[in-house]
């Protein structure tokens, strides 16, 4: 009788655990009556009936992303890789289709990105392609959004994720612009230089002027002081002539000169042997060449 009792009670626990079915979160688990669709089993710990009632299998409910890199080419005979990830999810009301009317949902979608890339990108430029691939991505999804909803699947987002052209064309976009970058820096170099040519001249102008102005203003000062000289002379020391005050003013000059020379101790002037009484020559050839001057100039206006 305890034997039996033992037999019975284990028959019961085993009849229990193949009739509980505990299903994950985010799950669907879909339960079969004798090869037929019986119900669906929601997360938690669900029952079923032992030998009658099987497990055909689980839907995820879940997010999922699936990449699909499709090669073609551009209007401009360009071969690209265009990488589309796309985000579906199956529809919680919408589990029996999801699972008994489509057998591959990735492959379903994967065929649809494949028709609509291929039939978009060709129609685009190579530059093109890179600025309107949201365009491409909002075609997918509205694509596949239409078809896949039957099957109890949504999509969320559809994003094209990276455009690679072929390795030749990538090197020679880098180089184009390479180029253009290196004539945009010449130019600016260009003008910058122009810039500073044109700036160094103008100061080099104003400062030709300036040094001329500075030169006149000097020479005017020094006639200014000898016309003084000579007359303060005149009103001092009668009977002296501008001819004898030239030659005073020569003198002086000439041995502040001097002066001047002995004063610095670097300086590399070499003087030739000479006498002061060569200033007296000096004079004599500037007041013949005046008068002389003085006479070619009354001989042209008779």
């Amino acid at each position: 009788m305890t034997t039996l009792i033992i037999a019975l009670a284990s028959v019961a626990l085993i009849l229990f655990f193949m009739s509980t079915v505990v299903v994950n979160e985010q799950t669907a688990t879909i339960v079969q009556r004798l090869g037929r669709f019986s119900k669906i089993l929601h997360p938690g710990l669900n029952f079923k009936i032992p030998f009658i009632e099987t497990i055909a299998g689980a839907v995820s409910l879940r997010i999922t992303q699936l990449d699909v890199k499709v090669e073609t080419k551009t209007e401009d005979n360009v071969f690209v890789h265009v990488t589309v990830a796309v985000q579906y999810f199956v529809f919680q009301e919408h589990v029996y289709e999801a699972f008994y009317k489509l057998k591959n949902p990735e492959q379903q979608i994967t065929s649809f990105v494949f028709d609509v890339v291929r039939a978009r990108v060709p129609r685009l430029k190579l530059d093109e392609l890179f600025e309107k691939k949201d365009e491409i991505a909002i075609a997918v999804k509205d694509e596949i959004t239409s078809v896949m909803k039957d099957f109890g699947y949504g999509i969320l987002k559809s994003l094209v994720t990276d455009i690679e052209p072929d390795q030749k064309v990538k090197i020679s976009m880098n180089e184009i612009n390479a180029a253009q970058r290196l004539r945009i820096a010449a130019v600016e170099k260009g003008e910058a230089e122009r810039i500073i040519t044109v700036k160094a001249a103008e100061a080099a102008a104003q400062s030709n002027a300036l040094h001329g102005k500075g030169i006149a203003a000097q020479r005017e000062a020094i006639i200014e002081g000898l016309s003084k000289s000579v007359n303060e002379f005149r009103e001092h020391i009668p009977g002296t002539s501008a001819h004898d005050v030239m030659f005073l003013v020569l003198m002086t000059q000439y041995f502040d000169t001097l002066k001047d020379i002995s004063a610095n101790a670097q300086t590399n002037t070499i003087l030739l042997p000479h006498s002061p009484s060569t200033l007296t020559d000096l004079s004599e050839q500037m007041r013949n060449a005046m008068l002389i001057a003085g006479q070619v100039q009354n001989t042209t206006k008779k």
